[in-house]
């Protein structure tokens, strides 16, 4: 039994990772790589994963940094099952189509940008017919229901409350007369966020692949974080001012209106318009409807009995081209929330470059950046930054709000593995999905607190049961 890391190792997205016995290959997510140009250009550069053999791709959630390679594996000879619970098989329809609309329209400018390229145009990483080619691949499976999916091979999601659908994965393994379980963290979440449940404590593991993202810190607590939100959006309301959210189009979107509402509703804020301005993003508060099993007690509660925390009065959902562009010319207050998260593509990156100069402009950057992005540059201060090609000086107030992470800090990373550390014989453990110095430090804790040395693996280092 081998495990090989093919992405998230060393850094944040990427993820992929591939599992092979003497009968099965099974490949765990298969996300894009995100960053600088340099980091982005190793999703052009398919892994050595034989897309032909596999017999399954298991996926954790629909965050592009794990499922935004998926169009690639058609055209590579795959056609088994891909499997997901069912809200990730929804959102990945969103996410994918979206995705392969951006790889269009980036090759499509790379293209009018390089003369050279006239004649031979620069090809997107996959098209839209490439994701419609994978879309029919995904299989439902709901969460805690063991399901085989390879020879030797049973599954389990158990809810990793990081985002609507998602969940770690257990793996039960049966080769040459041993049976292991490894589980795959995916992105663990935080205790007690809006609208999802918490995450799920496993118990049994003779492996555990896990996230280390926030490895290094922890969070703000979540009420200064709502404090320090406020008090943002009410000078900014009342002085007239635009702010800019980057914000995942699923999952801290949805967190982000839904405690815009929240602080209305108890009167800490004036009435403002809110503009959702992601079609991808509007589509996904359509889903948080329909998997209302699948979100916390008390939100599921308001949503069955007709009130919906992501539709109120001021909220606005905009869909066309035109409706975002017309977002430059507002006047007065607003809010803007706009995806891409990390200022990595989307209409985000059109409001930054019609606005960030601006110094009645303020940016709120809610999530991680990766290093080599654009958001990552405006938290670190960055006085200028490129946006389609042009320089853009940044005139903007840009605060960051650390306390509505949907990726466990290091406390509840902690606390997450303790529970399999319970066994009588420890588990092994692997470091993924978080950059050197995070991915460090956690290390050293784990060793200090369970005695037991993880490792942290390089791009297409393995480790075998």
């Amino acid at each position: 039994m081998k495990i090989s890391f093919f992405g998230a190792a060393g850094e944040v997205t990427g993820s992929c990772h591939l599992v092979e016995t003497s009968q099965a290959r099974v490949l765990i997510d298969f996300g894009l790589h995100q960053g600088s140009a340099a980091i982005e250009q190793r999703n052009t550069v398919v892994p050595p994963i034989d897309a032909g053999r596999l017999d399954a791709v298991l996926v954790t959630h629909a965050h592009i940094d794990h499922i935004g390679r998926l169009p690639l594996l058609p055209n590579a000879g795959f056609n088994r099952s891909i499997y997901a619970t069912p809200a990730t098989c929804d959102l990945a329809v969103i996410m994918l189509r979206d995705s392969a609309r951006i790889q269009e329209g980036d090759a499509e400018r790379a293209t009018r940008r390089n003369p050279a390229s006239s004649e031979l145009p620069i090809a997107p990483l996959y098209t839209e017919a490439d994701a419609e080619k994978v879309l029919p691949l995904f299989k439902p499976v709901a969460y805690d229901t063991p399901t085989n999916v390879a020879p030797g091979i049973t599954a389990r999601w158990v809810d990793a409350g990081h985002m609507l659908g998602s969940a770690s994965i257990e793996l039960t393994i049966e080769d040459a007369g041993k049976v292991k379980t490894v589980v795959f963290s995916g992105d663990i979440g935080v205790r007690g966020a809006a609208l999802l449940r918490d995450p799920v404590y496993l118990s049994k593991a003779d492996l555990v692949v896990m996230e280390s993202t926030y490895g290094d810190r922890d969070h703000k607590a979540l009420e200064p974080t709502l404090d320090e939100f406020k008090e943002i959006i009410d000078h900014a309301v009342w002085s007239h001012e635009k702010v800019l959210i980057p914000a995942f189009a699923v999952g801290r979107t949805q967190q982000m209106a839904y405690y815009l509402n929240q602080l209305i509703e108890r009167g800490r804020l004036p009435k403002f318009p809110v503009y959702v301005d992601s079609p991808m993003a509007s589509a996904a508060i359509e889903l948080y409807k329909k998997y209302q099993h699948d979100l916390d007690s008390a939100t599921a509660a308001l949503v069955h009995n007709g009130t919906n925390p992501l539709a109120f009065q001021d909220l606005i959902c905009t869909r066309s081209a035109d409706e975002s562009k017309a977002l430059n010319y507002l006047q007065g207050a607003a809010v803007i929330i706009a995806a891409s998260g990390m200022c990595t593509g989307g209409r985000i990156l059109h409001h930054l470059r019609h606005n960030v100069w601006r110094r009645d402009v303020h940016v709120i950057i809610a999530g991680f950046q990766a290093v080599g992005t654009i958001g990552r540059q405006l938290v670190d201060g960055a006085k200028a930054i490129t946006i389609f090609g042009d320089r853009v000086p940044v005139r903007a107030t840009v605060s960051t709000l650390g306390g509505f992470s949907a990726h466990a800090g290091q406390t509840e990373l902690l606390a997450w593995l303790a529970s399999l550390m319970k066994q009588p014989n420890k588990p092994r453990v692997v470091l993924v999905h978080g950059e050197e110095d995070a991915r460090e430090k956690l290390r050293t804790l784990i060793v200090q607190q369970f005695g037991v040395p993880p490792k942290c693996p390089e791009y297409a280092d393995h480790v075998e049961l």
